[in-house]
């Protein structure tokens, strides 16, 4: 039996997004073991919270971080002692400066708690940087260096370690949450429904309140005027505000809080529920005929459902993601004003038939991108398997060893 333990993933997280990847890397977890018949447990390392987890089965077992916890390394150590390997996601997006220096730091530190503990460590696809401080750029480089594989989930980031000076093979994938099931039942629409998510955080100006993330846009005026003018479409559409953070203990990133305050000044929107699991939102999304919004991985979510869609990117992980499949309908709210924004969105929903051809085939490169990432990952299972039959320590302890295990990859 085989322990995978699962880091900066989520069981329970209010930030849907997050929940996807980790519901889609264990999807990509059973299928290498029906593959292999290696028997694959799972560690879930997260965070308490007042949400239920949404993953659960018989070969899934959580243990819960705290900063408590965290202020104790040789604790944090022992637990991580527990697998055979980790896989580390950083919450899809979090291994870089843009979310700012304590989120970043808490990375870094745990990813060589995870070292010290000489458990084999994996870097699963996720968006790499941007590193905009060059004091964190020598322990990324070295981090880096240190891993059994890594996987990015797309060109951008890709190019991106190449010129951070990395050049240790990497395998290009694409998101795991494209493998995340749909859980539930859709809703039916007497009229084209149009889905619009609207990101709290982006509403409140991030969380610095002063526009954190540069963008051009007034993205609440643009909001305001994107709802107005659905509206008035002539196809007389059902407008559906979307949220997928849905997270009321903290109301600056509360994509639901954000939808009522705007359902009270557009009485005939409808705002979807406060769902309960990614995978019930997806449900939802693939019901409707046309999708625009800001958070990514709820456009992930209707992208993989063919459900045409418009990406509006606050950062760079959005067109290296899409424009990587060759899907280029992203619209970037740090490069727009309001009117050119807001018609590429009402460009998209009238061309919306020609967007699911190109959604189609660009879901299937990243489905045979996600497919390396699964025989690699399978590969690096399979050799730590065999390590741990055979007695072998030899490959937690070497990194010599984990750098030419990869270059067979």
């Amino acid at each position: 039996m085989l322990n995978v333990g699962l880091l900066f993933y989520s069981s329970n997280s209010d930030n849907l997004g997050v929940g996807a990847l980790t519901v889609g890397q264990i999807d990509i977890l059973r299928g290498i073991a029906r593959a292999t018949g290696i028997e694959i447990t799972v560690t879930l390392f997260d965070w308490v919270s007042a949400r239920p987890a949404y993953v659960e089965g018989p070969d899934i077992t959580i243990q819960h971080l705290s900063g408590e916890v965290m202020k104790d390394p040789r604790r944090v150590i022992a637990m991580f002692r527990q697998c055979d390997v980790l896989l580390d996601i950083g919450a899809g997006d979090s291994f870089a400066d843009i979310y700012g220096p304590k989120r970043l730091s808490r990375m870094i530190y745990l990813k060589y708690l995870a070292h010290m503990s000489r458990c084999p460590l994996v870097l699963a696809p996720q968006t790499f940087g941007p590193f905009t401080s060059w004091l964190t750029r020598p322990f990324v480089r070295d981090l880096l260096k240190r891993a059994l594989l890594v996987a990015t989930r797309d060109e951008h980031s890709t190019a991106a370690l190449r010129a951070l000076g990395v050049t240790r093979p990497v395998v290009t994938a694409s998101d795991v949450a494209l493998r995340l099931p749909p859980d539930g039942d859709s809703p039916a629409w007497n009229r084209p429904a149009i889905g619009l998510n609207v990101s709290g955080l982006l509403m409140a100006g991030g969380y610095t309140g002063r526009n954190q993330f540069e963008l051009l846009v007034d993205y609440p005026a643009a909001m305001r005027d994107l709802i107005g003018q659905m509206l008035a479409l002539p196809e007389r559409p059902d407008v559906v505000l979307v949220p997928h953070v849905i997270s009321p203990q903290a109301p600056l990133e509360d994509d639901y809080a954000a939808a009522l305050a705007l359902q009270k000044e557009f009485p005939d929107v409808t705002v979807a529920p406060a769902f309960k699991s990614p995978g019930a939102a997806k449900a939802f999304i693939a019901s409707l005929d046309f999708f625009a919004g800001a958070r990514m991985h709820a456009c992930i979510a209707a992208f993989s459902s063919d459900v045409p869609v418009v990406p509006l990117a606050y950062s760079g992980k959005f067109a290296g993601l899409f424009g990587s499949l060759g899907y280029e309908a992203t619209v970037d709210c740090r490069a727009l004003d309001q009117e050119v924004l807001v018609q590429s969105v009402l460009s998209g929903f009238r061309n919306r038939e020609a967007l699911v051809r190109q959604t189609r085939i660009a879901r299937l490169v990243g489905e045979d991108r996600l497919r390396d990432y699964t025989e690699a990952l399978a590969r690096v299972i399979g050799e730590v398997a065999l390590s741990k039959r055979s007695g072998d320590q030899t490959l937690a302890a070497s990194g010599h060893q984990w750098r030419a295990m990869d270059e067979r990859l």
